[in-house]
């Protein structure tokens, strides 16, 4: 059987036509090569064998110390935790799977390994359908078999796809009981070894949740995005169309495809470049970013928190935005300082006091710069050939009173934008000094003496204006419990008294 399986293989990969291969064809087909490697064992690969269990045997299994053995010696890899590695990335497309763990890495031990199809092979370009998955979710359902028995997230998945496909519902269990018909018509320890290599398919294509999913990011499906004529293959010959098929493992019909140009194949390059200098992130980082973004903006937000002294946005009363636009800032606002350069600069009091400290260091040109980059952005268009020219003389020009230090790129990249000036021709200086104030000045500002005891002094007039608020509180709420002691024993409150009092307090 195994013979048939590396014939087929071979025919997969002789038969593939060259305008259907994907970027990653050449790594599918080294990885094939040793995976064939494997399977001979004429040529040296290793022994598949039989393992006998508790009242049953196990077919065609490889342990996985064998296969980590195997590696090290014909790929010369000298140190194991390399081979292992190696190990783990080809079973992680499919190539290779444990039979009792849904978990796609290699261990080297006397894990029972087994090796997938060639029809699975990824080179196939497969991408099966939800419908597929639902098919194959129902067929176990319908096998009384404890290994076959769903675990709880292919359960939920399978609750889901039902919602899902309600309507051709009917449709996808009549397929699933066709295919559980002719399953059992297959002899015992093949239909085991089919079970196993298709249950591994779907471990590669629907994961068990926290494991490495090798299809959510594929360069395939990126060069499908431009070029729509390439079909999806089906796993048991079903579409969203609900056409019936009667093969049990049998694939749509490529479409007709027009021959690439020089042009379609420039295009593709380009976007392929393009995609793999793209910076990717996994889905819990950028959700772990975007709480602690929400949390830590959360008290600036009126919407969200309560503000002092009222909320503008519910209120008539301007107070706080008054506050916030003030060259007098409150503690709040000084903290907001240390979460960003971008915070500070938004500020104006922030503007100023890092401005400040520049000054301290004799390197305020870097700032007075920017903001002078900034306001032209801002100028009529009228102004701003003669503004561009200013800004040359004052801090680029030879001589300049306020010379600032740009990077080659970036000053020839500014003369030539000046040859035509407008509002952005120097965007690419203004990004240097930025990055140069973020990531010296500004790091240095916030240890500084002058954002330290701004912000301590704020912090301490905060704490004493609170201070100030309870006692106050303290003392209306007794001057209120003494007069409603006085009124309940039928006397009037003493004015004078309470007027005393309350100069006393304040």
């Amino acid at each position: 059987m195994e013979e048939g399986s590396r014939d087929q293989g071979q025919q997969c990969v002789g038969t593939t036509d060259p305008e259907e291969d994907s970027p990653n064809t050449i790594i599918y087909r080294k990885i094939e090569d040793v995976i064939m490697r494997l399977q001979d064992e004429k040529a040296g690969g290793v022994a598949i064998r039989t393992v006998k269990s508790f009242l049953s045997k196990i077919p065609s299994v490889v342990s996985g110390a064998d296969i980590v053995q195997w590696l090290m010696k014909n790929l010369s890899i000298e140190d194991s935790a390399e081979a292992i590695h190696l190990g783990s990335l080809i079973a992680a497309l499919g190539y290779l799977f444990p039979i009792s763990d849904h978990v796609l890495t290699l261990k080297d031990d006397g894990t029972l390994y087994r090796f997938q199809a060639p029809y699975f092979w990824p080179s196939n370009c497969w991408e099966p359908e939800n419908t597929d998955y639902a098919i194959y979710l129902c067929k176990r359902t319908m096998q009384n078999k404890a290994r076959l028995e769903l675990a709880d997230y292919e359960a939920e998945n399978l609750a889901r796809l039902q919602r899902a496909f309600a309507r051709k519902w009917e449709f996808i269990f009549m397929q699933a009981e066709a295919q559980v018909k002719i399953d059992r018509k297959k002899d015992k320890a093949e239909r085991k070894i089919l079970d196993s290599q298709e249950r591994a398919f779907w471990d590669v294509h629907r994961p068990v949740p926290g494991c490495v999913n090798t299809t959510e990011m594929d360069i395939r499906k990126c060069q499908r995005e431009k070029n729509p004529q390439k079909v999806k293959k089906s796993v048991y010959g079903v579409t969203d169309d609900t056409q019936t098929q009667s093969s049990v493992h049998q694939s749509l019909p490529s479409q007709p495809s027009r021959k690439p140009t020089r042009e379609d194949v420039q295009k593709e390059i380009s976007f392929l470049n393009m995609q793999l200098d793209r910076h990717c992130m996994k889905m819990s980082k950028v959700a772990d970013s975007l709480m602690s973004y929400t949390e830590q903006f959360m008290v600036y937000d009126p919407l969200a928190s309560t503000v002092e002294p009222s909320n503008p946005w519910i209120s008539d009363d301007m107070t706080f935005w008054d506050l916030e636009a003030s060259r007098d800032p409150s503690q709040h606002r000084v903290k907001k300082w240390g979460f960003s350069l971008e915070e500070a600069l938004k500020d104006p009091a922030g503007r100023d006091a890092f401005l400040k400290f520049l000054e301290s260091e004799f390197s305020s040109e870097n700032l007075r710069f920017w903001l002078a980059v900034q306001d032209l952005k801002r100028r009529p268009l009228e102004n701003v050939a003669a503004r561009a020219q200013e800004i040359w003389q004052e801090f680029l020009a030879e001589g300049a009173p306020s010379s600032i230090n740009l990077d080659s790129h970036s000053y020839e990249l500014t003369s030539h934008n000046l040859k035509d000036p407008g509002r952005y021709s120097y965007e690419d200086a203004q990004e240097h000094i930025f990055k140069l104030m973020k990531s010296d000045s500004y790091a240095r500002f916030l240890r500084s003496n002058i954002y330290q005891d701004l912000l301590l002094a704020r912090k301490k007039l905060t704490e004493g204006e609170q201070g100030r608020r309870t006692s106050l509180e303290k003392f209306t709420r007794s001057v209120v419990s003494h007069q409603e002691l006085g009124l309940y024993h039928g006397h009037q409150p003493n004015e004078d008294l309470f007027q005393v009092q309350y100069n006393c307090a304040g």
